[in-house]
């Protein structure tokens, strides 16, 4: 299954398939993401949740109130539903 995925403000859209990270999904449509090490250590892909659910194969290390205000880690993050992302606080 295929979920759509914009990004805020600049409004790009690109597809994420079911079994590919969100960064994978960006990366292999040049779309430009912010990343360094792909492996959730060095936080560069960290954005937030406006719309939509993720689920993680292995849990983030994000604290609760990072978690409730909707911070995703998008090279460990795979989409759940059609979401919507910012890079903006």
């Amino acid at each position: 299954m295929t979920y759509k995925v914009e990004l805020l403000p600049s409004g790009i859209v690109f597809e994420v398939d079911d079994q590919q990270t969100i960064l994978d999904a960006a990366l292999a449509q040049n779309i430009a993401f912010p990343n360094r090490c792909q492996v959730g250590a060095c936080g560069m892909c960290l954005c937030r949740l406006k719309a939509g659910t993720v689920e993680y194969q292995l849990q983030p290390v994000l604290t609760e109130k990072e978690q409730a205000l909707g911070w995703v880690f998008a090279c460990q993050a795979f989409a759940t539903t059609d979401l919507v992302l910012t890079f903006e606080e």
